[in-house]
């Protein structure tokens, strides 16, 4: 039960800040909708689901589930990258290195307190698209280390973060979210435990998420 306690924790840190966006340009990740298989009993009304990784013995992960509370709001939410200090738990930095083009670079570190720091550069991409009621918002992640600052002695690199969200509306009042992610934390967790610990804080993302919204600022639709 110690263990179980103490993986759920390290977790709860790491998994809450793979949260940015990702590439128009992402061929390393596969954004297809084969081989996905349930992966646990459906939890607070978010089903998530795993696949293999070819090459690799961590999986992948999605998880779908509804957010009460219009796309662009929601989309709000994730892009307050920022902000997530104050309601992602054990986040303690998060900054804007330089916006590229058609993306952002955003360095986040964290700190999960029974295990080292962990950090990371991710670039983030984003788009949207009109559907019929609303408009469907989708953002994409990826690595970018080297543009952000360099290791830290005492912190643990994470060097594989790969993911997206997209959001689409059910009605002008409700979003469909789909999360995707496939990542290493890094360090010295197995890669058994690091599954595991993907797989049982994706429902605490959801939560966040669903709990940050309810604040009206992100209700106020950019235009």
């Amino acid at each position: 039960m110690y263990h179980r306690a103490v993986h759920q924790r390290i977790f709860r840190g790491l998994i809450s800040i793979f949260f940015a966006g990702s590439p128009t340009v992402f061929a390393a990740v596969d954004l297809s909708d084969e081989g996905w298989k349930p992966a646990a009993v459906r939890e607070n009304n978010v089903a998530i689901y795993s696949r293999a990784r070819p090459g690799s013995p961590l999986k992948e992960f999605k998880a779908v589930g509804p957010i009460d509370a219009p796309t662009y709001a929601v989309c709000a939410v994730i892009d307050d990258f920022q902000n997530y200090p104050k309601f992602m738990p054990f986040m303690t930095e998060c900054r804007l290195i330089k916006r590229d083009g058609d993306s952002i670079i955003g360095y986040q570190r964290l700190s999960p307190k029974v295990c080292a720091d962990r950090d990371y550069t991710l670039r983030v991409w984003k788009r949207s698209w009109p559907a019929s009621d609303g408009l469907v918002f989708m953002s994409q992640w990826s690595p970018a280390n080297d543009l952000g600052p360099p290791e830290t002695k005492g912190v643990v690199r994470v060097k594989v973060c790969e993911g997206k969200w997209l959001l689409e509306p059910e009605g002008i009042t409700r979003t469909r979210a789909t999360y995707s992610i496939y990542t290493d934390s890094g360090g010295f967790l197995p890669s058994f435990i690091a599954n595991h610990v993907s797989l049982t804080g994706i429902s605490r993302l959801f939560a966040a998420v669903r709990k940050q919204v309810k604040d009206p600022r992100y209700a106020v639709r950019q235009l």
